[in-house]
């Protein structure tokens, strides 16, 4: 897999655990949700989001 497709697998793994903490556990863990959908969207407006960074160090393909 390239880096886009893991970086959208990687956001949405955390927006499906996060949503289904904070129905069963705490609704703290919406914000969780809300972190990762406004890292979205700053990343669309700067072409920069912190985990394309990560994923090159580990190696990903772009």
């Amino acid at each position: 897999m390239d880096i886009n497709r893991w970086l959208r697998l990687i956001a949405g793994t955390f927006v499906l655990i996060s949503v289904l903490l904070g129905y069963y556990v705490s609704a703290k863990w919406f914000w969780v949700t809300g972190f990762v959908a406004v890292n979205l969207m700053q990343s669309a407006f700067s072409n920069w989001c912190p985990m394309m960074t990560f994923l090159r160090k580990l190696g990903v393909r772009p």
